[in-house]
C-alpha cells in the first residue's frame, strides 16, 4: 500500500522524547517495513494551534501543499496517528474526503469534557469533526474505546492492543550494563523510574517517587534510586532527592531510548506512578526486560501491568499503599524474581508490536481494497 501518514502533534524527527512520540514512530516503521510506501505527508504541528492566530494562515497554505503531494504520490489511503482536543487533525479530515482517499486515525481520543472549557472547546469540536469524518478510528487504550463508542460507530472502531518489539529490550550481558549502576549500587536493590522532568504530573510523579523512597530509607531499608531523564524541573527534583534520600539517588540524565534497557537490565524494580498517564510506554519497556512494576491504576498502568502478577497497582493517590508496594518488592527477592519472570512473558504473549499491528494492517488494507471496489 501507499500510506500517507501525518502525526499532528509531534512529527516524526521530534527532538522532545515522549511516549506518543516513540508509538508513531514505531507505527511508521512497521508499516515500512512491512513493505509499503509509508511517506510522511506533512510536519505541520497543530498543538493548540487555535489559540495562536498567528499561525492560522499556515493552515490553507499546509492545506494546498498536501493536497499537491497527495496528487503526486496517489496514496491508497491516509493514515494519522493520534487527534485528540490538544492537536486535532484538520489536515486529514479535510485533504483525505476532497481527495476521495479512505481516512484512518490511529489513537483516536475523544473526551465530552473538553466541551465544557472555553481553552478547549474549539479543540473539542475541531476533533470531533476528524473522528466523524474517519472512515476508521483505532485506539490502543480500552477507556479511550469506551468513549470513542459515543461517537463512532462499531463497525468503524477497533481496539489494537499497545505494543513495543520485546527483543529490543532483551536481556543485555552483565559487562554491557552502564559502569555509573555497576559502582553506585553495590550489593543493595536498584529502583529505577524514568521519565522526562516536565512541570506538571510528571514531576509530581517523579517528586511521589522520591518521597516514598525517602520514607523507606528513613526507616533503615537500603536501595539506590536512578533516576532517568531531565528537564526544566531538574534542580527542583534534584533538592528534593537531595534532601531525602542524600546519596541513595542517582540522576543518569536524559538517556537515549536505544540505551534504556541497560538501566532496565542493572535494576530490580520499576517504579513510577503514571499520574493521569495516557499510557506509558515505560511501563511496556520494564516489563520486557523483565522488572516488576509499581504504579497507580486507574491511569495508563491498568492498561498493560497486572496487578500481583507483574507488578503492584495501588489507588490512584494512595501514596501510603504506593510505599509499602515498593518495600514489598524491596524485601522480598523471590517476589520480584517471579513477578519479572511473568512481566516479560505477559509482554511477549500481549503486547508484541509485530503481532499487534497485524491486525492494523490488515484492516488498512482491507480499507484500501473497499475503496477501489475490490470488497464488498
Amino acid at each position: 500500500m501507499r500510506i500517507a501518514f501525518y502525526m499532528p502533534f509531534k512529527p516524526l524527527g521530534h527532538p522532545n522524547p515522549s511516549g506518543d512520540l516513540v508509538i508513531g514512530t514505531e507505527l511508521f516503521r512497521f508499516l515500512q517495513g512491512s513493505g509499503h510506501d509509508v511517506r510522511l505527508i506533512s510536519r505541520l504541528r497543530t498543538r493548540w494551534l487555535y489559540w495562536k492566530p498567528w499561525n492560522w494562515a499556515l493552515v490553507p497554505m499546509e492545506i494546498t501543499r498536501v493536497r499537491r503531494r497527495v496528487r503526486q504520490f496517489q496514496p491508497h489511503l491516509w493514515l494519522t496517528y493520534h487527534s485528540y482536543y490538544k492537536a486535532p487533525d484538520v489536515l486529514g479530515a479535510i485533504c483525505a474526503p476532497s481527495l476521495g482517499i479512505p481516512y484512518a486515525i490511529f489513537q483516536g481520543v475523544y473526551s465530552t469534557k473538553r466541551r465544557r472549557r472555553l481553552k478547549t472547546q474549539p479543540g473539542f469540536w475541531l476533533n470531533r469533526y476528524a473522528l466523524r469524518q474517519a472512515n476508521v478510528v483505532f485506539t490502543n487504550k480500552r477507556r479511550d474505546e469506551t468513549n470513542l463508542k459515543r461517537l463512532v460507530p462499531n463497525d468503524r472502531l477497533h481496539y489494537i492492543a499497545p505494543g513495543i518489539r520485546p527483543d529490543h529490550f532483551e536481556a543485555t550481558p552483565p559487562d554491557h550494563a552502564p559502569p555509573p549502576l555497576q559502582w553506585i549500587a553495590g550489593d543493595r536493590p536498584v529502583i529505577l523510574t524514568a521519565a522526562m522532568f516536565r512541570p506538571g504530573v510528571k514531576t509530581e510523579g517523579l517528586a511521589r517517587v522520591i518521597r516514598s523512597c525517602g520514607c523507606l530509607a528513613d526507616k533503615g531499608y537500603r536501595f539506590q534510586l536512578v533516576i532517568c531523564g531531565d528537564g526544566a524541573n531538574q534542580e527542583i527534583l534534584k533538592r528534593l532527592a537531595r534532601h531525602h534520600l542524600g546519596e541513595s539517588v542517582h540522576f543518569a540524565g536524559r538517556v537515549p531510548r536505544d540505551q534504556m534497557p541497560h538501566y532496565y537490565h542493572s535494576a530490580d524494580i520499576f517504579v513510577f506512578p503514571g499520574i493521569q498517564e495516557g499510557l506509558g510506554m515505560v511501563y511496556l519497556e520494564a516489563q520486557a526486560a523483565g522488572l516488576p512494576v509499581v504504579a497507580c491504576a486507574g491511569w495508563g498502568a491498568s492498561e498493560v501491568v497486572r496487578h500481583n502478577e507483574t507488578g503492584l497497582l495501588c489507588a490512584p493517590g494512595d501514596w501510603p499503599q504506593f510505599t509499602r508496594h515498593i518495600m514489598r518488592l524491596l524485601v522480598d527477592g523471590d517476589l520480584r524474581h517471579k513477578m519479572g519472570k511473568a512481566a516479560a512473558q505477559h509482554i511477549a504473549c500481549h503486547h508484541d508490536l509485530h503481532i499487534n499491528y497485524r491486525r492494523l494492517e490488515t484492516q488498512l488494507a482491507y480499507l484500501a481494497r473497499k475503496s477501489m471496489g475490490e470488497t464488498p
